[in-house]
């Protein structure tokens, strides 16, 4: 597999349309194909305007549905979640093989193997059309994770498959989701695995001023040697929200941290750039300051983590999953915390 060294990457921003006034499975199945078919039109035309050296398209996150505002876990399961065999996955697979493009977006996925559950998971398609990247949220609100089934989810697809990282023709490609931008630890168990560039689908707050993911993307970029792309929604319409809200700050961010592209807001394609993951390697393989990750002491952190007991694993186990388990756990990891 020969390397593109040299490729443009596009951040689109695009309005997700919330599914939630759907009164069942049917209405929001129509509703998530009508979306898919406009943002690949969109894809496609901004492949058409940006050229061919467009390689690599990232998508908002949940940009089929929204996110649940009210529905309970069972609610959204039969709702809103889908499997990778999903005829949407076929459609999008036929559409980067015909465009010759990588697509990474999040969508909410069933597993045969946690039937009562739903993941929150971000995808990379190659432009084969193979699905060549799953990675699972691990770190949620108020919704489940593999972390909260630990042992049996290790026990069926080991410790590996928490941070996945796809060898590609683009370089190595990882996602992180959302809010889990916030988190250093989820980069950096990515970056270990030789990951070079991270794929953030986002749906966050916009500001004129500095928030906080958008601080951290600059901050796991420069700890990392990492490019960010990072695509936010052009607001989310159909719900009871201001839909701009969460609207504008899709980026691309160089492996030095700076800013190469950055979209307004609504709907836009600004957010592109080159991505030379040859003068990465080259910026990676150097001994120097800045080099960062060979930098790296993990033995003087690993006790730290090893030795202490945080938000509590497997937390499935005893009780059934809810908002209502969610918040009595976190509530009792703070009273840990503080006491």
């Amino acid at each position: 597999m020969s390397l593109t060294s040299r490729y443009k990457a596009l951040a689109l921003q695009t309005e997700c349309i919330a599914i939630n006034s759907c009164k069942n499975r049917d209405g929001a199945y129509v509703k998530m194909e009508e979306t898919l078919q406009k943002i690949l039109a969109e894809t496609r035309g901004s492949k058409a305007f940006i050229g061919p050296a467009l390689k690599l398209v990232v998508l908002p996150e949940y940009f089929l549905t929204s996110f649940p505002l009210g529905e309970s876990l069972e609610e959204w399961r039969e709702k809103a979640c889908l499997t990778t065999e999903d005829p949407l996955f076929d459609t999008m697979k036929e559409f980067c093989r015909k465009q010759e493009i990588f697509l990474s977006g999040n969508f909410y996925e069933l597993d045969k193997n946690f039937p009562d559950l739903y993941f929150q998971s971000s995808f990379v398609i190659d432009d084969e059309g193979e699905l060549v990247l799953k990675y699972r949220r691990l770190n949620s609100m108020f919704a489940p994770t593999p972390h909260d089934v630990l042992d049996r989810y290790i026990d069926l697809y080991g410790y590996e498959a928490l941070f996945p990282v796809a060898d590609t023709k683009l370089g190595k490609l990882a996602c992180i989701a959302s809010e889990e931008i916030l988190y250093p630890e989820i980069a950096r168990c990515l970056m270990m695995r030789g990951a070079e560039v991270f794929l953030h689908s986002s749906s966050e707050a916009g500001s004129p001023q500095l928030t906080h993911k958008d601080i951290a993307k600059r901050a796991r970029a420069i700890e990392n040697m990492a490019y960010v792309v990072s695509a936010n929604s052009a607001g989310i319409s159909g719900i009871d929200f201001p839909m701009a809200s969460t609207d504008g700050l899709s980026k691309v961010v160089g492996y030095e941290g700076h800013i190469l592209a950055e979209a307004g807001t609504g709907h836009s394609m600004v957010a592109n750039s080159y991505l030379d993951i040859g003068a990465q390697r080259d910026y990676r393989s150097k001994v120097s300051m800045q080099n960062y990750n060979a930098r790296q002491r993990f033995e003087l952190y690993a006790p730290s983590y090893a030795n202490t007991t945080h938000y509590p694993a497997n937390s499935f186990e005893k009780e059934k999953p809810s908002k209502e388990l969610f918040i009595k756990t976190q509530l009792q990891v703070i009273t840990n915390i503080m006491s």
